[in-house]
């Protein structure tokens, strides 16, 4: 397929997308055209006036910059644009780019659609060039320096370096495109903030390809030593790759949602809304050992509800066992009430996978992985603009101090 059709889906996409999807995308593209647009300038100021710093015998000294904007369809992007000074006429200049650049009139449904095939062909050159040349610029006279300087900063832009957060949460979970299932990785930092790190195209089941994604989040600088809480919805791969990968550094909340379900999808319909009911207000209780109790037959050690199980459905009983105490560790925390709302179940990542189904729905046919992995990556990004925090992230502090404390990481740091 060639770049112009390719270009011209791309744009049909875009333009077929809620109103809300295409302003939070155009957004993103706003952070990239100003990107570029920076480096254009930069490349002048660059040309005329030498680096920053340095004693030049060029005719242009560096000279501060002023507030400036640049027009793309009907919007008006505010920047600072560098200026320089003329040493031999003895007065301050403006740039010949950006004076070619803030009246260019750009149709931001085209230059956006030409962002977006760039980036989902991992192209930052190609994204740089296209954009330069939507503001008037011929190839011959982008210079090299542009591409280069540019083409990094689009890379940093998309690539960053997790080290700079603080992470107190990761959720993983599924996500099916057609018959494709997506593994994804979702952080939670100490602020609150919802961040998407990473994905993958495995299943569930496969726990060394998903601990191949989390090993590329530490390579990223991923921390976890301060302790982490770690969402999943109960899959023994994702169990498996957690604990080899983050070792006794990480606590698993088993979400209470998936549990539930799970237990009653073995019973028959006219059942399950009772025992749906009594495992609800069994884990809504914030409590540990009152949610046990209405859980356990005292003093007998035994599940009470998982009697009633056993007589109906062995199955169903048997589900219950499995893991229920990894789905009271919140309770454990004595955390329920402050953040239960929030880290009891993997709708935190939920809510991210119904965002992406409102980016990619319109896809009908996945030529390929790389087709899939590409569009994946560029609706995280998109969809990251977006998310809220979680609810009383203001608690999370507790969070971090209940970890440490079950985890014993506080001891093992004096010691």
């Amino acid at each position: 397929m060639q770049h112009s059709e390719k270009t011209s889906k791309n744009l049909i996409w875009f333009l077929e997308q809620q109103l809300d999807i295409q302003l939070d995308m155009l957004k993103h593209q706003t952070e990239i055209t100003k990107l570029v647009i920076n480096q254009l300038l930069e490349d002048e100021v660059h040309q005329k006036a030498g680096d920053k710093y340095e004693h030049s015998s060029k005719p242009y000294s560096r000279w501060g910059s002023n507030p400036g904007s640049v027009k793309i369809g009907k919007e008006r992007i505010k920047m600072e644009i560098p200026r320089l000074y003329n040493k031999d006429k003895k007065q301050t200049e403006g740039l010949e780019n950006y004076n070619k650049i803030k009246d260019s009139g750009v149709s931001s449904e085209k230059l956006m659609s030409k962002i977006l095939f760039g980036l989902s062909q991992k192209n930052y050159s190609e994204v740089a060039r296209t954009t330069a040349e939507s503001f008037g610029f011929s190839q011959s006279t982008i210079s090299r320096e542009f591409i280069e300087s540019s083409t990094k900063a689009l890379e940093e832009f998309e690539q960053r370096d997790l080290g700079e957060y603080d992470f107190i949460g990761l959720a993983i979970d599924g996500k099916y495109l057609r018959k494709h299932q997506i593994i994804i990785a979702l952080g939670i930092t100490i602020e609150g903030v919802k961040i998407p790190l990473g994905f993958i195209e495995t299943t569930t089941e496969n726990h060394l390809s998903v601990k191949g994604l989390l090993s590329d989040l530490i390579k990223r600088n991923f921390k976890f030593t301060e302790g982490l809480l770690v969402l999943i919805d109960g899959a023994t791969g994702l169990k498996k790759a957690v604990k080899e990968t983050f070792g006794k550094y990480a606590l698993i909340q088993r979400c209470t949602w998936h549990k539930r379900e799970n237990i009653v999808s073995y019973l028959p319909k006219e059942q399950q809304d009772h025992y749906r009911g009594k495992l609800q207000r069994a884990y809504t209780e914030p409590d540990h050992e009152t949610a046990k109790r209405k859980l356990y037959e005292i003093p007998v050690p035994q599940l009470r509800v998982r009697i009633e199980l056993e007589k109906i459905n062995r199955s169903a009983a048997n589900s219950l066992d499995e893991g229920l105490e990894e789905t009271l560790t919140l309770h454990r925390l004595g955390l329920v009430e402050q953040l239960g709302k929030s880290l009891l179940t993997t709708n935190v990542i939920e809510n991210l996978n119904s965002q992406l189904g409102g980016y990619i729905r319109k896809v009908k046919n996945w030529s390929s992985s790389k087709m899939r992995a590409r569009w994946m990556a560029a609706s995280l990004m998109q969809i990251e603009t977006r998310m809220r925090r979680i609810n009383n992230y203001e608690k999370l502090n507790l969070l971090r101090t209940a970890i440490k404390s079950e985890l014993k990481l506080e001891q093992e740091k004096v010691a």
